[in-house]
């Protein structure tokens, strides 16, 4: 990537203002901090994109009764359903080192960290599964009306806070005056809220009828839909904005104005500050996010998980999958009875020998977010502004990022010595190709421009950066995406093959996934007994 490319991406990320205000950081810190990028392989994932088009080649021939395509959260799911459901001869075949997606965890210098989910809201009745399967590892029990669960996991307090004015303020939605028009604002949405909720939302969204007025709300852009109703105030935009990027990885402009009721209506609800209940639910959180729960997931597997492979070409016809295992550069070739897709559907379309045209138009029509994420190891705490003290979740008001995660929040012991902060960027689809070529350093001085406001002795504390990009981390609910036709075809699209990946919700959250997967491997369990 050249320097006039680089400046281009750090300019249009951060907005010119910030730039010109010279808030930026001095360099000096790139001549002392190691640093490198970890995580997803985009050069391997490439090469199964070109090689779908080539002849097969030769390979080692294996079987199995059902090939899991794809380990993270949802493939890994499926393969829980399956051993729940009887079925042992099964493989999940992953193309990086270990599985779990978005959710797998790194440790930097003895620290662990998250390389992208951080988090998982405590399940509501409506994800069942996703209850069943966190009793089932211990981290909650069922009582008399509910779940009792283990508070060592719930986020410690302080939870989150918001830079705004000069100072940080406890929660993230900005504090108002009670007269003020932003407060009459912050009232008006919540009634609107309360009265849309009504049209049923659920999560995972699977379990909430669909409708015309459902339909018509995701036809229209959520901003769009916000002004119309008269929600108008700055801040209240900027704070939806902030949620949508986090949940969806694009703005209010970009998501529906479905997904955007659907962030609030399917848990929490929208609340003023000081009027009641917190306008975030309690949330289950690790050191290293969500990575236990992907680790849960894939224990009981063995060698049933083969990594290192990528799947480049299913023939449903034949029974066909196959598969090049990096370790020795071969090529394998599974015969099975059934194949469970788990990857994002852009891939299942290009992998299939001849995918339906339901798959075909959803793959087209269906937009991702890149997402870059850094971890930034420190030498001690940096200097900070006054106001609310260092919390879980660190958001800077009106940034272009989703702010920080204190990756050492969740200790049970005293903190002392190195610190180690996780910091998040969902970046507009534009820039996938820059951040696929960016250097490391750049994509670290991204950070340190962000947080220089906050913490100007940020770049003198850091001594190394571990870099992850997500290429394409989640699908974005665009408008008319969730009541395409065209994806709510895609399950049942295909006779020896299924679907098991959060794309098919539209969007990309843990339930989704884990929901998505669950019920593809009970599916397919069933489907193996009519096949016999």
């Amino acid at each position: 990537m050249t320097d006039r490319v680089r400046r281009r991406m750090l300019g249009a990320a951060l907005g010119a203002p910030a730039l010109l205000a010279g808030c930026s950081p001095s360099n000096d810190w790139r001549e002392r901090v190691q640093g490198r990028w970890i995580g997803d392989n985009a050069p391997l994932g490439h090469r199964v994109r070109h090689a779908a088009a080539l002849p097969p080649p030769p390979g080692r021939e294996r079987r199995c009764d059902v090939i899991i395509v794809g380990g993270g959260i949802a493939g890994l799911a499926a393969a829980r359903a399956l051993r729940r459901a009887g079925v042992e001869d099964f493989t999940l075949l992953e193309l990086e080192d270990d599985a779990g997606g978005n959710s797998r965890g790194h440790v930097l210098q003895g620290l662990p960290c998250p390389r992208g989910a951080h988090y998982l809201p405590l399940p509501g009745p409506a994800a069942e599964e996703v209850q069943a399967f966190l009793v089932e590892i211990g981290l909650a029990r069922a009582i008399p009306g509910g779940h009792a669960w283990d508070e060592r996991l719930l986020c410690h307090s302080p939870q989150e806070r918001l830079f705004i004015d000069g100072h940080w303020q406890d929660g993230l939605l900005p504090e108002v005056a009670r007269n003020s028009p932003t407060r009459a604002q912050y009232h008006r949405l919540a009634a609107l809220m309360d009265e849309t909720a009504r049209l049923g939302f659920s999560l995972p969204t699977r379990r909430a009828a669909w409708s015309p007025a459902l339909a018509a709300l995701d036809a229209q852009p959520f901003d769009t839909w916000l002004r119309r109703n008269e929600i108008t105030d700055d801040r209240l935009h900027a704070y939806l904005d902030y949620c949508c990027r986090d949940d969806y990885g694009a703005g209010s402009r970009v998501v529906s104005a479905w997904a955007g009721v659907h962030y609030f209506a399917s848990r929490h609800g929208f609340t003023a500050p000081g009027d009641g209940a917190a306008d975030r639910d309690p949330v289950l959180t690790w050191p290293d996010g969500n990575a236990p729960l992907a680790r849960a997931l894939r224990a009981p597997l063995g060698t049933r998980l083969q990594a290192g492979r990528a799947v480049f070409r299913i023939d449903e016809g034949r029974e066909e999958v196959q598969a090049w295992c990096f370790a020795g550069d071969t090529v394998e070739r599974w015969t099975a009875r059934h194949a469970i897709i788990a990857t994002p559907l852009f891939i299942a379309a290009r992998l299939l020998r001849a995918p339906p045209p339901a798959l075909i138009e959803t793959a087209r029509a269906q937009r991702h977010a890149p997402w870059l994420v850094a971890e930034l190891l420190l030498d001690g705490l940096p200097l900070d502004r006054v106001g609310a003290p260092l919390s879980w979740d660190n958001v800077i008001h009106g940034s272009a990022s989703l702010g920080y995660v204190d990756a050492q929040h969740q200790s049970l012991a005293p903190v002392t010595g190195p610190r180690l902060w996780t910091a998040y960027w969902a970046l507009p689809e534009s820039q996938r190709q820059g951040l696929l070529e960016m250097r490391w350093e750049d994509a670290a001085g991204l950070v340190l421009s962000d947080l220089h406001a906050v913490h100007p002795d940020l770049a003198q504390r850091l001594t190394r950066v571990d870099c992850v990009r997500h290429g394409h981390a989640m699908a974005i609910p665009t408008p008319a995406m969730r009541a395409s036709p065209a994806l709510a075809a895609v399950p049942a699209c295909a006779r020896r093959v299924s679907f098991a990946h959060a794309d098919l919700a539209g969007y990309s959250v843990f339930e989704e996934a884990f929901t998505c997967g669950d019920t593809s491997g009970e599916r397919t369990a069933v489907a193996l007994k009519t096949l016999n």
